[in-house]
């Protein structure tokens, strides 16, 4: 189908959806996570199960329209093109928005597409990936296999990959419901690949095993250079009593060699920061990922994060530490420019397996206290660094974000943000680089609706 005809059903799909929710209103699909305010603080989608009556569909939509008022400076030459900041000022960004499909297809068989109708990365419309998901499986009708599934959940397509706690709070274009910041990490945890996994959760204790494609496409080119990824995660989550919950997680992801992966740089839609720290040549597209951190580790890539979360009663503390190493194919390349014989080649491989390998660590902790009657407002802190050496770079960078926000849910699918931020890149980075002595601060507003 054509991007323009896409673009067209989904706008009449929009324009009917007030239509049919008010005629028989939104139809339960089981074992989902709410894109609306209930959704807030579930992570691996709940288990529930209801009597199987024929196929059932739900349609959806998630939208932020912001406006922003950000100011950014840098200590690189501003006489150059390449490092002349671009020019910004207070103003309203296009609104980008989600369109959420889901359907119960069986009892326990849920399929979910995500796609993109607006995005600053893709202003066209953009499927974002979609998965089938068993938490029954009625086709086979054994006790055991029942008893098993009580507590497991399959999922399989072409979907985000469960590496992290921080991929549950994050905004994910339309969708920012679930963030009460306007942003999310400067090292982004986020992909889309190709495979399945398999999750364990009884009395408290979760345990998953994961296999895709390593890519973010699927793609059988350039066999040689690509090989599984693998991802890893356990962890406790229990409600203690009515005021106090605990979850701690930790996991792990692995990618012996992929032509591009994409764990840090594989979100679709875009920072929420618009053009900061970016040079006068900038568009929305190309540099989409402004103010976040990008540790080119597209290769090979072994990443670990440990998330700890509690909330009492109204107050809420989340936790994110995270080491990730590895290489880049552009690594590599560089290497092998230079070698001759097919045994050169080879030893130059090895050398930039070994010589080329780099480690990043980032830390985050976000700090919220919901009140009201329904939580419905909240006031909140967060402080975010990452360590490490950029792509060509002999010594470490480090970067510092630290941000403030209060909010109100106005009703369960309507949403209202304000955040003030601030950054500071430090005078590590290249000279020709606006990044060098790089700041930025101020604010941003997000009016957001989901459901």
């Amino acid at each position: 189908m054509k991007r323009s005809q896409l673009t067209a059903l989904a706008f009449v799909a929009m324009l009917s959806i007030p239509v049919m929710a008010s005629a028989q209103g939104q139809p339960k699909i089981d074992n989902m996570r709410a894109y609306d305010k209930s959704g807030i603080n579930v992570f691996e989608s709940p288990k529930s199960s209801s009597e199987f009556n024929g196929l059932k569909f739900r349609m959806g939509f998630s939208f932020v329209q912001p406006f922003q008022m950000l100011s950014h400076e840098s200590g690189a030459n501003q006489t150059v093109p390449a490092t002349t900041l671009k020019e910004i000022g207070a103003d309203f960004n296009t609104a980008v928005a989600n369109w959420n499909v889901d359907v119960q297809l069986e009892k326990g068989v849920r399929l979910s597409v995500i796609t993109y109708l607006s995005a600053r990365h893709h202003q066209e419309t953009w499927v974002k990936g979609g998965f089938i998901q068993f938490d029954e499986l009625p086709f086979m009708p054994f006790s055991f296999v029942e008893d098993i599934m009580d507590y497991t959940t399959i999922r399989v397509g072409h979907m985000q990959i469960n590496y992290g706690d921080a991929q549950f709070r994050r905004t994910d274009n339309g969708n920012a419901t679930y963030n009460p910041f306007v942003e999310n990490y400067l090292m982004d945890a986020f992909a889309t690949e190709i495979g399945g996994e398999v999750l364990v959760n009884h009395s408290g204790f979760l345990g998953l095993v994961g296999i895709t494609n390593g890519e973010i496409k699927g793609d059988v080119t350039t066999p040689d250079y690509k090989a599984p990824s693998f991802y890893f995660k356990g962890g406790y989550d229990s409600q203690l009593n009515d005021d106090l919950r605990v979850r701690l997680t930790g996991s792990l992801y692995m990618s012996e060699k992929a032509a591009n992966g994409t764990l840090y740089d594989g979100d679709r839609g875009g920072s929420h920061y618009y053009y900061v720290v970016e040079n006068a040549a900038a568009s929305s597209t190309a540099q989409f990922s402004s103010g976040r951190i990008n540790p080119n580790l597209d290769s090979k890539l072994t990443a670990w994060v440990i998330n700890p979360f509690v909330k009492f009663q109204g107050f809420e503390i989340f936790g994110n530490y995270e080491v990730a190493s590895g290489t880049s194919k552009s690594d590599k390349s560089a290497q092998l420019v230079v070698a001759g014989s097919a045994t050169e080649i080879a030893d130059a491989a090895k050398r930039a397996q070994q010589l080329q390998e780099r480690e990043w660590t980032q830390m985050a902790v976000d700090v919220l206290y919901r009140f009201g009657s329904n939580e419905n407002f909240w006031v909140g802190g967060r402080y975010n660094t990452v360590t490490g050496r950029p792509l060509g770079y002999a010594a470490d960078v480090e970067v510092t974000r630290m941000a403030g926000s209060i909010g109100w849910f106005m009703t369960d699918a309507i949403m209202a943000k304000l955040e003030y931020v601030t950054q500071d890149y430090g005078d590590k980075w290249a000279l020709t680089d606006t990044r060098y002595k790089g700041k930025f601060d101020g604010i941003v507003l997000e009016a957001v609706v989901g459901f």
